[in-house]
């Protein structure tokens, strides 16, 4: 058994090395059969390189409406085995028309093409492969509409046969090796152009066309849909593949979905692109990791100056669709989805911290207005964050028009009041206490990517607000208020104000506000219906004195901070306001029923119109104004009624005289005077600064130790008591000024003597009163009611002539002589 198995194996072993021989003699006599076919071929091109040369262009110009030059032909064996490969040198291909436009469609420095042998041997070539070297590609399309493209000649299709096979070369493999790439359609405005460092192009034939895998590594000098516009992804390099299929039918190249880094970004791109009479395109692009600057940049200009003015710290997650025609002028659809999660938004309005939003850019909002920046809107939906330390969400916000931005959405929040320091600084609005609501809808011009001149409609509620106004020094305790926008105007309800002892309730309204704060606040006005059952004033006196300076109208203010924009509201605008107190305090000043109309406006001045008390038993009706400054001026007319005239004194501080008081007036005093003057930033008047004219009456009055009378008593009547002296009815005029006040003629009838007044007083020095005294006792003549015989009565007798003045020791002495023995004297 052993034996015949041993025998066996001898025998196989004996027969496969023969076969082994008689195969390797077979491969080697057929490698050498190759080597001296493709040394014959090398031989023939060589021997016969005009003919081959000619052959070639001759089958390369076949179906071309122009010309094609080979330089020079070399074959180059291994290269592109089993085929034949030579080498073309200086190609130059231009369409018949490149006289007029001097346009080379390619030029090359060196091509290599790998030729079927079979086919040469039949005197034909078929191109299987080609590799481009050193070279131009310039497809160029005038404004006409004419392309150098057209040196290629479209050939009517024949019937298919079996894959691979047909009439027309096909070629396999394509190579190309720095490259420049440029089409430039004059009449659509586009220019394409690329550097090709390498691409590589594998192509397998089918029956509907066919199909290629192509690598690429290259760099974008333009990509320019709209050459107004800009180019795409400029100088940006391109690293990646495709899967190309293209349909001879349908005329398409497809691209399908494969990975591609421009820029050193990694994107998913896809492609459909007509190649036949339809130029339309469109074109996917994915990233779902990167950062909105790297996005930016990779877009037209005009696209990416508005985008670089905001910024996001983290990746998003960015889609782009890009649908147009190359045969069509202007813009394609440019259509761009983000979603954004956790992020820091930076706006040249400030930042938004924790940011969340979908948003779509597209240059088509509206169909049938085309593809431009007019018809162009960021939309954002679902916008939620917090801005300067407040929460707000925004379900829908859209940016209208990008050449003359309209921003629309709304609005909604809901934020503890002392959080506001973020957006006002707290030397302007301090808020200690107190919740807001913000709910509203927008619409407003975007002027240098800021909102201007919105127009809200919707409602803002704060309650409970403690907050402190700085310039003014004002507190306000446990604030309500209710804002209103409607259209342009600001309407203002339940507001109740507390300061330590004021309780004022307030409604009013600014019309054109929102367009007036932006554009002119000077013109703002507004309007407020004011109640309060008891107000101090004293409490408020912040608004007499100009306003401090806060640190934001020293320094600038911060981005994202409104300071400027409040302070300069606060400064500039106008109030009217319609004034009702029931009980109205200041120091000794107390009034019931109040009324006024009030305009504080930009320039500082405070206007009073209209202002009624009822005060000391009488009225008073006050017309007046004053302007802010160091020392605030005021201009006062005043009517006043039946006060009584020592409470009426003492509550304005016995308008700065120290000789004649509350103390020594009883009666019911009525006035009419015309005053200006200066009023303390606390309210008190400045002594001496008085000014104008005073009409008086005062009935049933009485005078307790006036000093200066007193004086007269004792120089001309020792025995009458004229510590208590009772008026009948006194009537003068007086005129202010500053520290003199002029005394007219004036008749003073009295219980202890009657006198005639007239002359100067000074709060300081220069008193000269001329007293005329009738001796005669008016107790004499107190029966007789006849006012005529009463008269002729009160001068019967003596009549002493005084004069008081002032003394050495500067008090006011009374010395006999009048002011007629004055003038004789002079004389």
């Amino acid at each position: 058994m052993n034996k015949n198995y041993t025998s066996l194996k001898n025998f196989w072993s004996q027969k496969l090395s023969r076969w082994a021989r008689i195969i390797l003699r077979g491969f080697g006599v057929l490698i050498l059969l190759i080597i001296l076919l493709f040394t014959g071929i090398a031989w023939y091109i060589n021997t016969h390189k005009k003919e081959v040369l000619a052959t070639l262009t001759s089958q390369l110009n076949d179906g071309l409406a122009g010309t094609l030059n080979i330089g020079d032909i070399e074959p180059t064996f291994l290269s592109g085995f089993p085929n034949v490969a030579l080498r073309l040198e200086n190609v130059v291909l231009r369409d018949s028309l490149y006289t007029n436009h001097k346009r080379t469609m390619l030029t090359a420095g060196q091509a290599d093409v790998s030729i079927n042998v079979m086919a040469l041997l039949r005197g034909t070539v078929v191109i299987k492969k080609i590799a481009i070297s050193d070279a131009i590609i310039d497809l160029y399309t005038d404004a006409n509409g004419y392309s150098n493209t057209s040196i290629f000649r479209k050939k009517p299709k024949k019937e298919k046969t079996e894959k691979g096979d047909g009439t027309f070369p096909k070629l396999k493999k394509l190579t190309l090796d720095d490259v420049t790439f440029i089409a430039d359609n004059r009449k659509t405005s586009k220019l394409y152009k690329f550097t090709i460092n390498n691409l590589k192009a594998a192509v397998d034939y089918n029956f509907s066309g066919w199909e290629a895998d192509v690598s690429i590594e290259a760099k974008a000098h333009s990509m320019a849909f709209n050459t107004a516009r800009g180019s795409f992804i400029k100088d940006k390099g391109l690293d990646g593949g495709f899967d190309v299929v293209y349909d001879e039918d349908k005329e398409t190249i497809v691209f399908n979905k494969k990975r591609l880094y421009i820029g050193g970004e990694r994107f998913d791109i896809a492609a459909n692109i007509g190649v036949g009479e339809s130029g339309k395109f469109s074109i996917n692009i994915e990233n779902e990791n990167i950062l909105w600057k790297n996005a930016a940049n990779l877009l037209s200009p005009n696209i990416t100056s508005k985008l670089m003015m905001f910024n996001l710290s983290e990746p998003i997650a960015v889609k782009c669709d890009i649908v147009g025609d190359f045969n069509a002028q202007g813009d394609p659809l440019i259509r761009v989805n983000a979603t954004v999660k956790d992020n820091v938004l930076t706006t040249p309005g400030g930042d938004v911290a924790n940011c969340n939003f979908f948003g779509v850019f597209t240059n088509n909002n509206i169909p049938e207005k085309g593809f431009n920046d007019a018809n162009s809107a960021i939309k954002l939906f679902n916008f939620n964050g917090t801005y300067a330390n407040l929460p707000f969400v925004m379900k829908k916000a859209f940016i209208l028009n990008l050449e003359k931005p309209i921003a629309t959405g709304d609005f909604s929040s809901q934020f503890d009041m002392p959080r506001l320091s973020g957006l006002v600084d707290e030397d302007l609005l301090k808020f200690t206490k107190g919740t807001a609501t913000v709910k509203v809808n927008f619409k407003a011009d975007i002027v240098n990517y800021k909102i201007n001149k919105p127009i809200l409609s919707g409602l803002i509620n704060v309650k409970n607000a403690d907050v402190s106004y700085i310039p003014r020094k004002l507190e306000f305790k446990d604030v309500s208020v209710a804002l209103n926008f409607s259209n342009e105007n600001l309407y203002i309800s339940e507001i109740i104000l507390k300061t330590g002892k004021s309780i004022v309730n307030m409604e009013g309204s600014i019309k054109n506000f929102l367009n007036l704060y932006y554009t002119a606040p000077e013109k703002m006005v507004l309007e407020w219906n004011m109640y309060s059952p008891q107000l101090h004033l004293g409490e408020f006196m912040g608004f007499l004195g100009t306003r401090k300076k806060t640190q934001a109208a020293i320094k600038k203010s911060r981005k994202g901070n409104y300071t400027d924009d409040l302070n300069e509201l606060f400064e500039k605008s106008n109030v009217d306001m319609k004034l009702k107190v029931d009980k109205l305090y200041y120091d000794n000043f107390y009034a019931t029923n109040a009324h006024a109309n009030v305009l504080l406006t930009d320039s500082g001045n405070i206007l009073v119109k209209n202002a009624g008390f009822n005060h000391a038993g009488g009225t008073l009706l006050i017309n007046g104004s004053m302007a802010q400054g160091n020392l605030n001026k005021y201009k006062l007319d005043a009517n006043v009624t039946n006060v009584d005239i020592s409470t009426f004194m003492k509550a304005f501080d016995n308008f700065g005289m120290e000789t004649l008081t509350s103390k020594n007036l009883k009666g019911l005093f009525s006035t009419k005077a015309n005053l200006t003057g200066s009023i303390t930033d606390s309210g008190k008047l400045v002594p001496r600064s008085m000014y104008g004219t005073v009409n008086f009456d005062l009935k049933r009055g009485r005078l307790y130790d006036f000093e200066p009378v007193r004086n007269v008593g004792k120089f001309a009547f020792p025995f009458r008591d004229m510590k208590n002296i009772e008026f009948y009815d006194l009537k003068g005029k007086f005129d202010v000024q500053g520290e003199r006040v002029t005394i007219h003629p004036m008749q003073i009838n009295s219980s202890v003597l009657n006198m005639d007044i007239e002359g100067l007083y000074s709060f300081g020095k220069g008193t000269k009163i001329y007293v005329d005294v009738p001796l005669r006792n008016p107790k004499k003549d107190k029966d007789i009611e006849d006012k005529e015989e009463l008269a002729k009565r009160r001068n019967r007798g003596i009549v002493i002539h005084l004069t008081a003045e002032d003394g050495e020791d500067g008090k006011v002495k009374v010395k006999l002589g009048g002011k007629d023995k004055g003038k004789k004297e002079k004389e």
